[in-house]
């Protein structure tokens, strides 16, 4: 199958640090290439990948200092992509939106005639800004939007998204399993926490069941260069960080992401948000590293209560379970990830989904063509003017008679003159 995928421009594909979106891309494109299909990436010139690669600047965005507010720069990637593919032949196009800019996709792909799907990767809505502000905007893509096929990557997403959006399916995340393999060393003591450092993710509540539950917690991950997470880091986490029970390792690249998660007793999932994933639950689970999550999102769909970590309403159930965690069977955890949520399962149901997109798109052009060659009916008047037409004919009909009356007189005055 020939794919284009058209990648956001904004962080490098794959990430050095932080980028779920990237991350999943990066793993589609490379599984769909080793399966044999003709891809092409449409992403910055520092993306790495075994694909054709077609970029329209050297760098990713934020890795150049742009900012998130800038757009000029996204919209400049995203109408050359499109303008690519409609110069050449493509099976399917699959964009994905995952921030504002992204948006721009609905609009620029309506007359696209080639088959195309949209994975949406975050929560509406997407006209936002850093600080909390958000405007309408969300509402005039409607009209674009509906009419473009999505998918959700779980039922959470799903149920959130605007009613109007025409989903074809839902398609789990995935990672490749063999970048997870567990470290051989023995095992910590340690609970972890991994992530972007913003309130809804949730690290102060990990540190506060780690602290109450007498157990030593290590953050990893990544403070946004915006006010609101450097603050919030800042004033919360940082004042807590004791290098002791609470330690604080940096961004950490794939290497140390394995060797922490490998090694912890459990990872700690306080969301406070309707988290439409959540890629670090299946990478620790990956590792046999079991999860305790705050029951949100799409944590119900990701973890099995009782057999891959547990599903708790707040931190005093967190808390609790905290001492359960050696109940959970690592390798079974290993294996929940490797049956449904690896790149390979990942894969599989993409294709589905661009078989069933390709199928509509013809059935589609079928239909239209049908309905242009079909005999038109014969014009039937429209009811006003049907429902005037005996007055007209009553009117021409009197006009009819006064004309004969006009002539009999005429002829009567002829003769007898």
């Amino acid at each position: 199958m020939k794919i284009a995928h058209i990648a956001p421009p904004w962080i490098a594909i794959p990430p050095k640090n932080y980028g779920g979106t990237e991350n999943v891309i990066y793993n589609l494109v490379e599984e769909q290439v080793a399966q044999g299909h003709d891809v092409t990436l449409f992403a910055p010139g520092d993306a790495k990948t075994s694909s054709k690669h077609v970029s329209f600047f050297p760098a990713s965005l934020l890795a150049s200092g742009v900012q998130m507010q800038a757009h000029l720069k996204a919209y400049y990637h995203l109408h050359k992509a499109v303008e690519y593919i409609k110069e050449h032949d493509f099976d399917i196009v699959h964009t994905h939106l995952s921030s504002t800019t992204d948006m721009y996709i609905f609009p620029l792909t309506a007359p696209l005639t080639t088959p195309h799907v949209t994975t949406l990767h975050s929560n509406f809505p997407f006209d936002k800004a850093p600080g909390g502000w958000t405007g309408d905007a969300d509402e005039y893509y409607m009209q674009w939007a509906p009419f473009v096929p999505m998918v959700a990557i779980s039922k959470s997403a799903q149920a959130q998204a605007p009613k109007a959006l025409q989903f074809v399916g839902v398609v789990y995340n995935g990672i490749a399993m063999k970048d997870y393999r567990p470290s051989v060393k023995g095992q910590g003591a340690y609970f972890a926490w991994l992530g972007r450092f913003a309130p809804e993710k949730g690290a102060h509540l990990a540190i506060e069941a780690a602290k109450r539950a007498g157990v030593p917690i290590i953050l990893a991950g990544n403070v946004q260069r915006h006010q609101e997470s450097m603050r919030y880091f800042r004033e919360v986490i940082e004042p807590q960080i004791d290098n002791d029970q609470v330690r604080y390792v940096g961004p950490v690249n794939m290497r140390q992401k394995v060797k922490l998660l490998s090694r912890a007793r459990g990872f700690l999932n306080p969301i406070e948000w309707e988290e439409p994933f959540g890629m670090v639950m299946i990478e620790a689970m990956a590792l046999g590293c079991p999860v305790i999550s705050f029951a949100r999102g799409a944590a119900p769909e990701i973890v099995v209560n009782g057999e891959t970590g547990f599903l708790v309403r707040d931190v005093d159930e967190m808390v609790s379970y905290i001492p359960r965690i050696d109940e959970i069977d690592r390798d079974v955890t290993r294996l929940h990830v490797e049956r449904n949520f690896s790149v390979h399962v990942m894969t599989e149901r993409y294709l589905q989904i661009y078989r069933k997109v390709i199928k509509m798109s013809r059935e589609a052009v079928r239909s239209r063509a049908a309905a242009a060659t079909e005999p038109r009916p014969l014009t039937t008047p429209e009811p006003a003017l049907e429902a005037a037409l005996p007055a007209l004919h009553q009117t021409r009909d009197t006009r009819s008679a006064e004309s004969a009356m006009q002539a009999e007189t005429a002829n009567k005055k002829s003769v007898a003159e």
